[in-house]
């Protein structure tokens, strides 16, 4: 077998937000049926680990252009931790404060992440939703005129990704059919931007969009109230605690509505959390593939379709975001810090080196 080589990528960077972007396509060997092509789209390998890294960059680098964000100005936003760490990566290296509001019943680690990278965190009761974090970061931009990132309602978000996922994609199935996307929604930004593209350019791939069984807003058929800035109004009634963080605010996003009026879909899968978790543990334990609940809920989706797809099928799932940001929630429920019997017998089995109690 030839040992591996690398030779650099001939090129140099002058910020890390440099690195925003084209992050890499990765065929699926051995979890997925053998009659289709599976092949994920890893976000992870964005600088602060997340596919929200691309809208982070984007919403800030147009507000400057346009004059909306002035120099030295507070950055305030909502968020369930993604777009909130991918801003403080952004805010840190041009110089930006940033207040993130945050509900408490989002993973620890993320708030810690985002404090790290210079952020200050302010929490929200768990009671009020993602409501509740998203008026109160309307309420500081009102109070203190900060600049309001605004990521469910910016024209920011979807255009990156119609300017820089859709064009990976594409050059990643260049000269050869692409017959699935399946991506879940937060902001949904992902879809819109991208469905954008594939709509023009490759009009057969069909879109899949999947969301939380037990907060299925999309399939309820209700849109929820907005006000004339296109900012949401109310919790959603079909919303309901679910464990894919990142996935479905408690209301339908405007940016996603791009996507659903233009019928930039082609099916809607509704993904139980429990899934979500088991075929994460599986891309970890069996693809080496290291990602968050909402990417194994979009695998689980793409695992629906892919059972009854034409065979030789090409299939793309977006996985958003890295494992390591889910470390307090129940993705790592039952994986032990101490060793387990059978490590405790391949430890006795020789006869050093033991730990002891």
């Amino acid at each position: 077998m030839t040992i591996r080589h690398t030779t650099g990528r001939g090129q140099r960077y002058d910020s890390v937000l440099d690195t925003v972007g084209n992050t890499p396509t990765i065929r699926i060997n051995r979890i997925a049926p053998a009659h289709v092509n599976v092949f994920v789209k890893f976000e992870a390998f964005n600088p602060a680990g997340s596919v929200k890294d691309r809208l982070a960059l984007n919403i800030i680098e147009a507000a400057e252009r346009d004059g909306r964000l002035k120099p030295g100005q507070t950055v305030v936003e909502a968020t369930s931790g993604n777009t909130g760490i991918g801003l403080a990566m952004v805010c840190a290296a041009k110089g930006y404060p940033l207040v993130i509001t945050m509900s408490e019943a989002f993973s620890v680690e993320r708030r810690r992440l985002m404090r790290f990278l210079g952020a200050k965190v302010v929490l929200t009761p768990k009671e009020q939703k993602g409501f509740g974090m998203y008026s109160k970061a309307l309420e500081l931009a009102d109070k203190n005129g900060w600049f309001l990132a605004s990521q469910f309602e910016t024209a920011d978000n979807a255009d990156i990704h119609e300017t820089t996922t859709a064009r990976e994609i594409l050059g990643d199935f260049a000269g050869e059919k692409l017959d699935y996307l399946v991506t879940g929604y937060g902001t949904g930004g992902t879809v819109a931007g991208v469905g954008r593209v594939l709509r023009a350019e490759s009009p057969d791939t069909k879109i899949i969009l999947a969301e939380p069984a037990n907060a299925a807003l999309v399939s309820s058929g209700y849109v929820n109230t907005r006000n004339a800035e296109n900012q949401a109004t109310e919790s959603h009634p079909a919303f309901a605690p679910h464990p894919i963080q990142g996935w479905t605010p408690d209301f339908i996003p405007y940016v996603l509505q791009e996507a659903l009026d233009k019928e930039f879909t082609d099916g809607l899968i509704k993904v139980p959390g429990p899934d979500g978790i088991a075929w994460s543990r599986r891309l970890a334990a069996e693809e080496g593939i290291f990602t968050g609940i909402s990417a194994g809920a979009s695998f689980a989706a793409a695992m629906e379709i892919a059972s009854d797809a034409p065979e030789g099928s090409n299939i793309l799932v977006m996985l958003p975001d890295t494992g390591e940001r889910y470390l307090s929630t129940p993705l790592f429920d039952g994986i032990p810090e101490v060793m387990s019997d059978e490590e405790i017998e391949i430890s006795q089995s020789t006869p050093g080196f033991q730990m002891q109690g």
